[in-house]
C-alpha cells in the first residue's frame, strides 16, 4: 500500500496551544505511488500545514494543521492544490430536514453552524421547506458530524434524501388543537372588554382570569420561550422572543396587581392570552404551507415501479423473474407488458408499440416505438409487448434526475424574508432597553420606583408584536379567501406575496393554453377541395365522408389511443355508430387493420402507407397544408376482399389531421397579462412549427420550443435573469422542475397531481385568465401588507414613546394594542371588495375588419401536442 508522510522542516517551537486534530478529505485519479508524493508535495507547500498523509488504496488525505491553523479555511485551500496539481477532491451534497426554525434570524444560526465544520464547503438553508443543503468535500464530514453540529446549535436534523433522489418520509402536517385551545381560553378574556363599549360589566374574577391565561401563556406558548432562548444564546432575536417579552410581561404585572390588591379590572391577562394564540394562528397558517412541499416529490416517487420483470436463465431456462428495481444492473433485459409502466431506461432490443412520454417530452399523443429506439423509466406502453436492454437505473435513470431537480430547485430558492423578522433582531433589543431605560429614568432620577415598573411595562405591552404578527397573514388569508372564490387556490402564502412583482409569465403550451385533448379537425378524400385551416370540426357531413368515417371507427372501436377517441367522438357527434370490424390486427408503431363490409381496411402513419405500397400523392399537399397548422396526420387505406391480390396494393380512401384546440380564454390571458405590464413566453416541448402555430394566434412573440423537463428549469433562469421575476404555469409532470425553479409556480387544475403539488399556485377551473387575476390580487395584497406594516411601525414608534413618558397606563397600553390589530384586520377586510376580472383594466377592442381567427372568439386549432 503505498503511503508516504512527509514532515515540514523545522518544526515549530514547543508552545502551550493544544494540539490541532486531523482533518481528512477524498482525493481522486490517483494511479500509483508518484501521485501520493505529488500530492503530497502540493499540500506541503500550502501554509499552515504540519504535516501531510495521502493513502493510494483509501484515497484519502490526512492533514495535521500547525497550531492557531483554522481547519476550514485549510481544507478549502487543500481541495484547491489538489486540483492544482492534476487530481480531483470530489464534493458531495446532502439534503438535511432541519427542525425548530421558526423565523429567518434562524436560517443565519444553521447556516453559520454548518460552516464552521472543517469540510463544508457551502450551506443553503431554505426556511420554507425546512431543509439545508449541505455541499461537503467527500470523505471529510459525515451526515451525523452535520447533525451533531445543528443539535449543539439548538435544532434537530435529519437526512432529508437518499442519493436515489427518494424523498424523506412525509411530515404530519401542523395540529389545530393548539389555536382552538387557546381560542376558547381567550375568549372569554376578551369578551368583557367587548362589554365595556356597550355599557355592560362582564368582568371576570382575578383567579379564574388566572386560571384561563396560565395555560396559555405556559403551555400553549412555551414554543416561544424555548425558541426565544435559542436566539437569546445565538445573541440574536426574533419574533418568538418579542412574544415571550411582552406576554410575559403583561402576564407578570397581572400577577403581581392581583395578589396585590386583587382589583380584576387592573389585569392584563387578556393581553397576554389573545396575543399568544393570534400569533399561533399565524404559526398554523405558515406550517401548513410548509406541509404542502414534499408533496411533489412524494408524487414523482409513486411513478417509480417497485418491481420489474427481467428476463435471465433459471436452472438453464430462460424466464421472466420479478425483482425489486434495486437489483436491476445495467444491460438486463426488461420485459414490459402492454399497459403496464416502464421501470428502467432503456433500448428496445425487440417489439414495437406506442409509449406515452408525456412525461418526459410533454408530448400528449403516445410516440411510436420500434427496434432501438430509447424509451424512458416512468412512461407507459401502449399495445405492444416491449423487451429493453436496461442503460439506466436509480439514481441515473431521468425521472431520478426530475426528481433531484425539483427538490434542488426548493432547495435552492432563496428563503423569503418576512418583513417583521427582518426588523425584529434590531426591534427587540431597542424594546428591551427602553424598558429598561424607562424604570432606571423613573427610578434612579425621578425616585418612583412604582411608576417606573409600570410604565416599563407599558412600554412592553404596547411593543407587543400582535399588530406587527397580524399584517402579513391577515392580508394573506382575506387575499387567499377571495382568490378561492374565483377558483385560484393559493397553497403557498409566499407566492401571494412573491406575485406582484412579476415581470415575466412562461407558459406550458398542451393542457395550459390548449384544452389537451385532441380532436379530429379534417377528414379529406382523394379529389376533394382544399380543406379549411383553422376550425373546431370541418368535417364534411355528406355520404362519402360518413362512409369513410364510419371505416376509421369501426378500426379506431375500443382503443384507448387518445386519437381514437377524437375519431369515435367525431362519428358520434354526426351520429354514427361504430361497425364491429372482423380481423382486427394492431401493427405495433404502425397502426391498425382489419376488415370491414368486403373492404380490407389500414388506418395509421405515412411509415405505414409506404409499408403497404400506398400512393399518397393526390393528397401530399393536403397532408403539408395541415401539417404547417400544426396537426397530426393520419391515413385510411383499403382495397376490396373480392379483388384484392397479393400483388394488389390498397389504395389511398381518406386523409385525417387532428389537432388541439385553443382555449377559449386563452387570448385573453395573454391581453390581460399585457395589460398588467407582464411579458409572456411560451415553453414547450412540441415541435417549433406547432408552438409557433400556437403562439401566432396568441399574440406571443417569445416562444421556445423541443424544450425538455430539464431545459424548462434552465429556461426559467435565463428568463429570470433577463426579466426579473418570473412565473411558471403548466399542467404536466414534466412541466414539475420549472414549476419548483420558479418564483412561483402556476398549475392548471385540470393537471397532474405531480404539477399541482409543485406550484404554489393552482387554477382549480384550468382557465389561463385566471393568472393575470391572480397577479392582479397579489397586488392589491401586497399593498395591504405594507398599509399595515407601516400603520403597525408608526403605531409603535408614537406608542412607546408615548408609554415610556408615563402617558399611557398598562390597561390603555393593552387597548392600544388592540386597536392597532383591530386597524390592521380592518385594514386587510378591505380586500374582500377585490372583484376578480372587473378588476383589470383591458385596451378596448379594435373594430374586427373580417372574420376573426383568435382564440378568443372561436377556437382555433393549435398543434396536437407539447
Amino acid at each position: 500500500m503505498p503511503s508516504a508522510t512527509v514532515l515540514a522542516a523545522p518544526p515549530p517551537a514547543p508552545s502551550s496551544a493544544q494540539p490541532s486534530a486531523s482533518i481528512s478529505f477524498a482525493v481522486g485519479d490517483m494511479t500509483c505511488a508518484s501521485c501520493v508524493g505529488r500530492v503530497e508535495k502540493a499540500l506541503l507547500k500550502l501554509p499552515g500545514v504540519a504535516q501531510a498523509t495521502v493513502n493510494l488504496a483509501t484515497e484519502t488525505a490526512t492533514l495535521l494543521p500547525a497550531p492557531g491553523v483554522a481547519a476550514g479555511p485549510l481544507l478549502a485551500a487543500a481541495a484547491l492544490a489538489v486540483q492544482a496539481a492534476g487530481y480531483s477532491a470530489p464534493l458531495r451534497t446532502h439534503q438535511l430536514q432541519v427542525a425548530g426554525m421558526t423565523c429567518a434570524s434562524c436560517v443565519g444560526r444553521v447556516e453559520k453552524a454548518l460552516l464552521a465544520l472543517p469540510g463544508v464547503n457551502s450551506a443553503s438553508v431554505n426556511l420554507a421547506t425546512e431543509t439545508a443543503e449541505v455541499q461537503v468535500q467527500a470523505g471529510s464530514v459525515d451526515v451525523d458530524t452535520l447533525v451533531r453540529a445543528l443539535h449543539r446549535a439548538g435544532y434537530e436534523a435529519t437526512l432529508a434524501t437518499d442519493a436515489a433522489g427518494n424523498a424523506a418520509a412525509a411530515q404530519p402536517p401542523a395540529p389545530v388543537w393548539p389555536l382552538l385551545v387557546g381560542a376558547a381560553l381567550s375568549l372569554p378574556l376578551v369578551l368583557p372588554m367587548l362589554g365595556m363599549l356597550v355599557g355592560k360589566h362582564w368582568m371576570l374574577d382575578g383567579w379564574l382570569q388566572w386560571a384561563l391565561a396560565t395555560p396559555v401563556q405556559f403551555w400553549l406558548g412555551a414554543r416561544f420561550y424555548k425558541a426565544g432562548w435559542k436566539a437569546l444564546r445565538a445573541g440574536a432575536g426574533n419574533m418568538d422572543l418579542l412574544v415571550a417579552l411582552g406576554t410575559s410581561s403583561a402576564y407578570g404585572l397581572s400577577v403581581f396587581e392581583w395578589l396585590r390588591n386583587g382589583d380584576p379590572h387592573a389585569l392584563y391577562f387578556e393581553a397576554s392570552a389573545v396575543v399568544v394564540t393570534l400569533v399561533l394562528l399565524g404559526k398554523w397558517m405558515e406550517a401548513r404551507a410548509k406541509h404542502q412541499t414534499t408533496e411533489a416529490l412524494r408524487a414523482l416517487q409513486a411513478l417509480r415501479p417497485d418491481v420489474a420483470r427481467v428476463r435471465r436463465l433459471v436452472d438453464g431456462i430462460e424466464a421472466d423473474v420479478a425483482l425489486p428495481l434495486s437489483q436491476v444492473q445495467v444491460g438486463d433485459v426488461v420485459v414490459v407488458k402492454p399497459g403496464e409502466r416502464i421501470a428502467v431506461d432503456g433500448r428496445i432490443k425487440a417489439g414495437a408499440s406506442h409509449v406515452d412520454e408525456s412525461l418526459i417530452t410533454g408530448e400528449s399523443l403516445p410516440v411510436a416505438k420500434a427496434e432501438n429506439d430509447t424509451v424512458t423509466g416512468g412512461a407507459v406502453n401502449g399495445e405492444g409487448l416491449l423487451l429493453l436492454r436496461t442503460t439506466a437505473v436509480g439514481a441515473e435513470s431521468t425521472l431520478a434526475r426530475i426528481v433531484r431537480l425539483v427538490a434542488s430547485a426548493q432547495a435552492k430558492k432563496p428563503p423569503i424574508q418576512r418583513q417583521v423578522d427582518r426588523v425584529s433582531a434590531v426591534f427587540v433589543p431597542v424594546v428591551v432597553g427602553v424598558a429598561l431605560l424607562t424604570l432606571l429614568v423613573w427610578g434612579l432620577a425621578l425616585h418612583d420606583w412604582h411608576a417606573g415598573i409600570l410604565n416599563a411595562v407599558s412600554v412592553l405591552v404596547i411593543a407587543c408584536p400582535c399588530a406587527l404578527g397580524l399584517a402579513t397573514p391577515t392580508a394573506t388569508m382575506v387575499g387567499t379567501g377571495a382568490a378561492a372564490r374565483r377558483g385560484i387556490l393559493i397553497k403557498d402564502a409566499e407566492a401571494l406575496e412573491v406575485a406582484h412583482r412579476l415581470k415575466v409569465v412562461a407558459f406550458d403550451k398542451t393542457g395550459t393554453l390548449t384544452v389537451g385533448r385532441p380532436q379530429l379537425l379534417a377528414l379529406v378524400l382523394p379529389g376533394a377541395p382544399a380543406a379549411p385551416a383553422s376550425g373546431a370540426n370541418p368535417v364534411a357531413t355528406d355520404a362519402p365522408n360518413h362512409e369513410r368515417l364510419r371505416q376509421a371507427m369501426a378500426l379506431q372501436a375500443g382503443s384507448e389511443h387518445p386519437l381514437a377517441h377524437a375519431v369515435l367522438q367525431a362519428g358520434q357527434s354526426q351520429g354514427l355508430a361504430p361497425a364491429a370490424a372482423d380481423h382486427m390486427k394492431a401493427v405495433p408503431g404502425l397502426g391498425l387493420t382489419g376488415q370491414l363490409d368486403g373492404w380490407q381496411l389500414h388506418l395509421g402513419s405515412s411509415r405505414y402507407m409506404a409499408q403497404l405500397g400506398v400512393a399518397l400523392d393526390t393528397l401530399l399537399a393536403q397532408a403539408d397544408a395541415q401539417t404547417a397548422q400544426g396537426r397530426t396526420v393520419s391515413w385510411l387505406a383499403g382495397v376490396e376482399t373480392s379483388s384484392a391480390a397479393a400483388s394488389t396494393p390498397p389504395r389511398l380512401l381518406a386523409l385525417m389531421a387532428f389537432g388541439d384546440e385553443i382555449k377559449p380564454g386563452a387570448a385573453q390571458a395573454i391581453d390581460q397579462l399585457k395589460a398588467l405590464g407582464v411579458h409572456t413566453v411560451l415553453v414547450s416541448g412540441d415541435n417549433p412549427r406547432s408552438a409557433a402555430v400556437v403562439a401566432q394566434k396568441l399574440g406571443i412573440t417569445d416562444v421556445r420550443a423541443e424544450v425538455l423537463p430539464q431545459e424548462k428549469a434552465a429556461v426559467v433562469q435565463q428568463l429570470r435573469q433577463r426579466y426579473g421575476t418570473v412565473a411558471m404555469v403548466g399542467d404536466g409532470l414534466n412541466d414539475a422542475p420549472a414549476l419548483a425553479a420558479a418564483d412561483i409556480g402556476i398549475a392548471m387544475g385540470t393537471g397532474t397531481d405531480v404539477a399541482q403539488h409543485a406550484a404554489g399556485i393552482t387554477l382549480m377551473r384550468g382557465d389561463p385568465t385566471l393568472v393575470a387575476e391572480a397577479i392582479d390580487l397579489s397586488r392589491h395584497t401586497w399593498a395591504k401588507i405594507r398599509q399595515n406594516l407601516f400603520w403597525a411601525f408608526v403605531f409603535n414608534a408614537v406608542g412607546i414613546p408615548l408609554a415610556a413618558a408615563g402617558m399611557l397606563t398598562p390597561m390603555v397600553a393593552g387597548a392600544a394594542m388592540a386597536f392597532s390589530s383591530v386597524t390592521v384586520v380592518s385594514n386587510a377586510l378591505l380586500l374582500r371588495r377585490w372583484k376578480g376580472r372587473a378588476a383589470l383594466t383591458l385596451p378596448a377592442p379594435e373594430p374586427a375588419s373580417g372574420p376573426s381567427s383568435g382564440a378568443g372568439s372561436a377556437p382555433a386549432a393549435a398543434g396536437a401536442a407539447g
